[in-house]
């Protein structure tokens, strides 16, 4: 497919970089620079929406330059584009749109901005991004440090072969390969700064050993229930340290496998056990985030979704574990609920507990929250102002 290199694209890329420094987002020259220098429909020539078909299913419809003000509108605002679905999920139900999960996206330009400036990278840094995706961040980093410092990685060799073309064509060549980015850029380390656009159960030692002592890794790490973006440095015992930030964001989860994420193993739920009346409501989770980031410290290896009664068609919140213990609560309750659960019923007063705590402790922010991975792999959450601690799972 052949892009329009500039056609329309300076004024709007002039606004998007306004936004963003409205916003906050960008917040220093150099980024600014960087960002009003890269041409981001470069980088998304065609991209997938969410809808509900005619039939009630819910579909990913492609948006292309057939409709250039439509495509060039999208590109250039502030949000995520998916460019990429599962082909073992994906399925053709008409001639623009598929059923699938995706793989890859264009991320949210303010929440790319946010993470480059966390990411405090310095003239003749050396930098290492897991996830090239589109190209379009590793394009930034380029603008930013020049080529030959920029190194990224992703699994899927079709898109680092489709990123490598758009980067060329927008001026840049940096560093890039296919492979498992969760066992960094071989061969080409040590890195003064580590980046990564996808979602990772724990710090891989790979970025660990290939990240300077006194360099940064930026990452999302997922714990189950909730996880977010942590800030940490790499020390001389190969240990990390840091806290998660206040930019909130979360990626795909990273997959060892180019075409498709593992499938989790677990036992069947547990029968009804009984109900009761609580005062942690679905709502209450559903509405803080620092309090889910909490909630998944306290049970690590559980898990937050959404159940549909199949007879009623009410939608609940649902914490379960995967040994098939469950609690669950209505969505539209507010002050106080009635919790359902299989199994043993001291899951949800565990997340009672941990309300009670967050709310004693003043409901801190998920910044007043510390992030540790051990050089024997052991990882761990704290509560800064306190150092209450919880160890992690993965």
């Amino acid at each position: 497919m052949r892009v329009p290199r500039s056609d329309g694209a300076p004024p709007r890329l002039h606004s998007l970089v306004e936004e963003l420094q409205r916003v906050g987002a960008i917040r220093s020259a150099a980024w600014a620079d960087a960002f009003a220098s890269v041409p981001r429909h470069i980088f998304v020539p065609e991209w997938y929406g969410q809808e509900v078909d005619n039939r009630g299913i819910t579909v990913w419809r492609r948006h292309d330059p057939a409709d250039r003000d439509a495509w060039q509108a999208a590109v250039y605002s502030d949000q995520t584009l998916v460019t990429a679905l599962d082909p073992d999920t994906a399925e053709r139900v008409d001639e623009q749109a598929w059923t699938g999960i995706p793989t890859s996206s264009s991320t949210l330009p303010s929440l790319m901005a946010r993470m480059l400036e966390d990411l405090a990278v310095e003239e003749g840094h050396r930098v290492l991004e897991v996830g090239t995706g589109t190209g379009y961040n590793a394009a930034l980093l380029c603008a930013r440090l020049g080529d030959r410092l920029v190194h990224s990685i992703d699994v899927s060799p079709a898109l680092v072969e489709a990123a490598r073309g758009r980067l060329a064509s927008a001026g840049y060549l940096p560093h890039l390969a296919a492979g498992d980015g969760q066992q960094g850029f071989p061969g080409h380390a040590p890195f003064d700064r580590t980046i990564a656009t996808c979602s990772v159960p724990r710090i891989p030692a790979a970025w660990i050993e290939q990240t300077r002592p006194g360099g940064t890794i930026l990452a999302d790490v997922s714990m189950g229930i909730e996880g977010g973006l942590v800030h940490l440095t790499v020390d001389e015992e190969q240990r990390v340290l840091g806290r998660f930030t206040t930019t909130a964001g979360r990626f795909m989860a990273a997959r060892g496998d180019a075409h498709t994420y593992p499938r989790l193993e677990r036992a069947p739920y547990a029968p009804r056990a009984g109900s009761r009346t609580a005062a942690l409501t679905a709502t209450d989770i559903r509405a803080h985030y620092p309090f889910r980031l909490l909630l998944a410290f306290h049970l690590p290896g559980g898990e937050l979704v959404y159940h549909v009664d199949d007879e009623t068609g009410a939608m609940s919140l649902q914490l379960q574990q995967h040994d098939g213990t469950w609690a669950r609560a209505p969505i539209a309750d507010e002050d106080t609920t009635t919790v359902t659960y299989g199994g043993s019923a001291d899951l949800w007063r565990q997340a009672e507990t941990a309300w009670q705590w967050w709310n004693e402790h003043g409901r801190p922010a998920q910044d007043r929250f510390g992030y540790a991975r051990e050089a024997d792999g052991h990882h761990y959450a704290w509560h800064i102002p306190d150092g209450r601690r919880w160890p992690l799972i993965a």
